[in-house]
C-alpha cells in the first residue's frame, strides 16, 4: 500500500487504485508550502475533526476531484452548507463498505470545532480494511482503552498516531497505544507544525526502538510502500 505524508495529520493512501485523502492541512501549513494543494488527486477525503488544522484544504481539494467526503454527521452537514453534496455520514463504531476496502469510524478523545465555531460532533478515528492491508489512522487523541478493542476484529498492518504531545498523546503513550493496539509499525504525525508540538525525532525513533516498535517520520511529500504482514 502507498502511503505519502502531506505534512501535520494529513496522508493519502492508495488501495487498489482509489485514492483516500486524510485531514487536509496544506496551504496554511508553512511547513508544507512545496506541496501544490491542486495538484492533489484523490476519491476520498475522510475527516476526524472539525478543527481547522484538519479540515482547511477539504472544500479545494473535494471541488477539484469531485471526491466524496466521509466524516461524522455534523461535519457532514457543515459541508452540505458549503455547497458540497457527495458525502456519506458515519457515527462512532460504524463503517460504509466499498468494493474494495471497508471504512469504519472509531472513538478518539479530542474536541471537535468548525472554523465558524459550530460545534463539530465527536472526534473520531478510523480503521481502513482491505485485501491490500489493515491500519488505523487514529486521528488527533489520547491515549483510550478503547484502542484495545481494535485488534479484536482487525490486525493491523500499521498505524497512524498522534506523536507531539500537547494537543494529543505524547511519545511515551503512542507507544503505549501500540502495545494496545497490537501494531508494531507506527507512523508518526500531528507534530513539529507548532512550536508547542515539536519533538525530537531522533529520541522518538529510539524510544520506539527500544520497545522493538518501528517508528516512521516520513518527510512532507514522501511516499513509501508498505508491505501487508
Amino acid at each position: 500500500m502507498k502511503v505519502t505524508y502531506y505534512g501535520h495529520a494529513c496522508f493519502l493512501a492508495e488501495i487498489q487504485r482509489k485514492k483516500i485523502l486524510f485531514d487536509p492541512f496544506i496551504a496554511n501549513n508553512p511547513l508544507a508550502s512545496q506541496i501544490d494543494v491542486n495538484s492533489i488527486k484523490t476519491d476520498y477525503i475522510l475527516i476526524s475533526h472539525g478543527h481547522n488544522d484538519h479540515i482547511s484544504d477539504a472544500l479545494t481539494i473535494c471541488s477539484n476531484n469531485n471526491s466524496e467526503i466521509i466524516s461524522n454527521f455534523e461535519i457532514i452537514n457543515w459541508f452540505n452548507n458549503q455547497g458540497i453534496k457527495k458525502v456519506y455520514p458515519l457515527n462512532i463504531g460504524g463503517k460504509i463498505v466499498l468494493d474494495f476496502a471497508t471504512f469504519m469510524m472509531v472513538n478518539a478523545v479530542h474536541s471537535s470545532g468548525l472554523p465558524d465555531n459550530i460545534y463539530g460532533g465527536a472526534a473520531a478515528g478510523y480503521v481502513i480494511s482491505s485485501n491490500d492491508g489493515n491500519f488505523y489512522f487514529a486521528g488527533d487523541t489520547a491515549l483510550t482503552y478503547d484502542m484495545k478493542i481494535i485488534p479484536q476484529f482487525t490486525s493491523l498492518d500499521f498505524a497512524i498516531l498522534p506523536i507531539g504531545d500537547n494537543f494529543t498523546m505524547g511519545i511515551e503513550e503512542a507507544i503505549i497505544a501500540s502495545d494496545y493496539l497490537k501494531c508494531n509499525k507506527i507512523v508518526g504525525m500531528h507534530y513539529d507544525t507548532f512550536q508547542s508540538i515539536k519533538i525530537d525525532k531522533n529520541n522518538a525513533v529510539n524510544k520506539f526502538r527500544k520497545h522493538g516498535k518501528e517508528l516512521i517520520l516520513l518527510k512532507i511529500g514522501e511516499t513509501i510502500n508498505i508491505q501487508k504482514k
